[in-house]
């Protein structure tokens, strides 16, 4: 394994960091599909919570290839755990509430942003993939290539509910479920794309 020029300690701690972000989304997932009304969407985040159960195996595997204990903890794995906590407890907060369209966009904001750093912790191992060799380049290639495009989709797509969630409160036509769920979006360029199409769509369904 050659790491010569990576800060190791880091690598260390970020694969930590992955691995608690991923437990984090399936408590996250599992009390988001509570607060879902839409049954398009309670679809999707059923589906999603069992592809990040497989995440957790997946760093899981990578950690104990590294001969790295999976209990170990680190500073920046106690935060993103508690912002992970926090998040659930929000969304708890919210379902206590009157109002549970409220509560669904509660669960859709706190999905998106457990997934952008779900996202970020992904192209950073596939950055460290490219810039490894050995072994270790080897174990996070494999996870990369397996995990991220799953990500991505976690991410984008999620964004577009949230947008259109929010956008139907208001009183304004929204396009549910959202284009970057109809377009099977899986980058930010078919993102942005699925985002500017919403225009006519809404214009279209308010006709």
């Amino acid at each position: 394994m050659n790491t010569t020029e990576l800060n190791t300690a880091q690598t260390v701690e970020l694969l930590y960091q992955a691995l608690e972000t991923e437990k984090g989304g399936v408590q996250i997932y599992t009390t988001a599909l509570r607060c879902a009304l839409n049954k398009d969407l309670r679809e999707e985040w059923r589906e999603y919570l069992e592809q990040t159960k497989a995440h957790v195996q997946v760093v899981s595997e990578v950690l104990k290839s590294l001969d790295l204990p999976l209990d170990a903890e680190t500073p920046g794995r106690k935060i993103v755990r508690h912002i992970g906590d926090s998040l659930v407890k929000a969304m708890e907060m919210a379902l206590r509430g009157p109002d549970l369209a409220a509560a669904q966009i509660v669960a859709a904001e706190c999905v998106t942003l457990a997934e952008t750093k779900d996202h970020t912790n992904w192209e950073l191992i596939g950055e460290l993939a490219k810039n490894s060799s050995g072994e270790m380049a080897a174990l996070l290639k494999e996870a990369h290539t397996h995990v991220e495009p799953e990500e991505d989709e976690h991410l984008y797509h999620t964004q577009g509910w949230t947008r259109e969630l929010w956008i139907e409160s208001l009183g304004m036509p929204a396009v549910l479920p959202p284009p970057e769920e109809v377009k099977d979006v899986k980058t930010a360029i078919e993102a942005a794309r699925a985002k500017k199409s919403r225009a006519n769509k809404a214009q279209a369904k308010s006709a």
